[in-house]
């Protein structure tokens, strides 16, 4: 697989801010449920971490998310991201790999990708799922993971670190074709990619979707047309199209209400 800072070099030419309104609106005739929101702390390793947690105001055991952000770290847009999810019956925890580090600079972000430690990262998503885990509200059977970029390959190795994942999505983040590597992720996948993508081009995305069909994974790619990478975020004053960002939005719920809220 590709390193992270070679992939995210070319992302840095076109999103130059913290963060947006989100344009995810509720679907018509949907619920939504109120929600409360926290920074929680929790252990990961030896070290203390922190991360956004939305609840909904809801009964019963109810489905949960890994909200994993882009090399910005973790912006108002993805809290955003988190509190609509949650408004959808989610619990949602958006993790924080950078320890508080937020940029707006792209030489600064590509700093913090390149000297995180992997093994740290991984230790975090692991943390994060067993801090959900812990919560009595959570399902514990229904937990899944997205990201975004730099999230995006993060969510891609919560599905291949946590076998009890249910559910994962990755939104133009880094993948492998190595079917050794694929097999083991172990629930369904949804991947967004833009088919005019630099960063990752769609040959890559496509050796790994006939990989990943090859050992078996249910696996679901969408090439959306007409737009490069980063497409989702309001941010990306060069790329984003709210249309195109719309229908990613919409299949991606569609897909979380058939993996993980059913």
């Amino acid at each position: 697989m590709k390193s992270f800072h070679k992939i995210f070099l070319l992302s840095s030419l076109f999103i130059p801010v913290l963060s947006f309104a989100s344009t995810n609106d509720m679907a018509k005739g949907s619920k939504e449920y109120k929600i409360k929101t926290m920074t929680v702390k929790y252990l990961s390793g030896s070290d203390t971490v922190s991360g956004y947690l939305a609840i909904p105001e809801a009964k019963g055991k109810l489905p949960a998310l890994i909200v994993i952000h882009e090399w910005w770290g973790l912006t108002s847009w993805m809290k955003t991201n988190t509190e609509n999810f949650a408004k959808r019956g989610y619990i949602s925890l958006a993790i924080d790999l950078f320890r508080g580090q937020v940029t707006n600079d792209p030489n600064e972000a590509m700093n913090l990708v390149k000297t995180l430690p992997k093994e740290r990262a991984i230790t975090d998503l692991k943390s994060a799922y067993n801090y959900l885990s812990s919560l009595p509200e959570v399902n514990t059977k229904r937990i899944g993971s997205i990201g975004w970029c730099f999230g995006g390959g993060y969510s891609f190795q919560a599905a291949l670190n946590l076998p009890e994942l249910k559910t994962c999505v990755i939104n133009y983040g880094s993948l492998s074709s190595d079917e050794s590597v694929i097999k083991n992720i172990h629930c369904p996948v949804l991947c967004n990619y833009g088919d005019a993508d630099k960063a990752i081009p769609p040959a890559e995305v496509k050796a790994f979707d006939a990989a990943a069909k090859k050992v078996g994974l249910n696996v679901k790619v969408n090439f959306f047309p007409g737009v490069g990478h980063a497409f989702m975020n309001p941010g990306n004053t060069m790329g984003y199209k709210k249309e195109i960002a719309d229908e990613a939005w919409r299949d991606i719920y569609d897909f979380l209400g058939k993996t993980l809220m059913k």
